[in-house]
């Protein structure tokens, strides 16, 4: 069971920035390079609310992994800690282009109440067992690509686009290795945002390996 569970976190911890098979600084050299592309443009009052939301909830799950790591030991937390604190620097990146507030609070506070409270359930939530810590990675997972499909409907800046695409990918990475190791614990999970049909093509489908480069968002070429 253990080599199992550890060989199933090693790969959803690979392919959760994007499965690029590169170190950490080329990753965030492409990455960098790739969003100089885009035109820094206008946000709209939308656009701004969801880089704030979004630099908070990455924040949330980076900071519940780190937390309920060191309670349980399971290592699918301390790698994916890892990938989230991936995807706040490239939220962090989109909020410097803008000139926004960088959320630089110690691990567990935040400036949303909304979200501390839902930081401080989660880690009570995932604190009574191992399988609630996986399901409570889950959900996080769940709320994460639910909150950024939501967002990429109501945006058009093209860097905006480019960044939540690929932590979109990356959650849904992350989900398939909570749900793979909630599996071999006996555990279950049913979606709570995300619909039953997006979960269950999620789940079944493969890694999803690579940086998104190019996107089609309703009708536009993104390049």
């Amino acid at each position: 069971m253990k080599k199992l569970l550890i060989s199933a976190v090693l790969a959803g911890s690979l392919f959760a920035w994007g499965g690029m098979g590169m170190n950490k600084g080329n990753c965030n050299t492409n990455f960098t390079n790739i969003l100089n592309q885009y035109p820094i443009q206008t946000l709209s009052s939308a656009e701004k609310q969801a880089l704030t939301h979004m630099a908070e909830e990455e924040k949330l799950a980076r900071d519940v992994y780190i937390t309920l790591g060191k309670k349980w030991g399971f290592r699918v937390f301390l790698n994916i800690q890892k990938a989230e604190q991936q995807h706040m620097n490239m939220v962090d990146m989109l909020l410097k282009r803008y000139g926004m507030r960088i959320n630089n609070l110690p691990v567990g506070e935040f400036h949303d109440k909304k979200v501390q409270k839902l930081y401080n359930n989660l880690v009570a939530m995932g604190s009574k067992s191992q399988i609630d810590a996986l399901k409570v990675g889950a959900t996080i997972e769940d709320l994460d690509i639910y909150d950024l499909e939501k967002y990429m409907a109501e945006a058009d800046n093209k860097d905006m686009l480019f960044v939540f695409k690929n932590l979109t990918k990356g959650s849904r990475n992350h989900m398939r290795a909570f749900i793979r190791i909630l599996k071999r614990y006996g555990g279950s999970y049913t979606p709570q945002y995300i619909s039953q049909a997006e979960f269950d093509n999620i789940i079944n489908s493969n890694i999803e390996r690579g940086m998104i480069r190019w996107i089609k968002w309703r009708n536009m070429e993104l390049v």
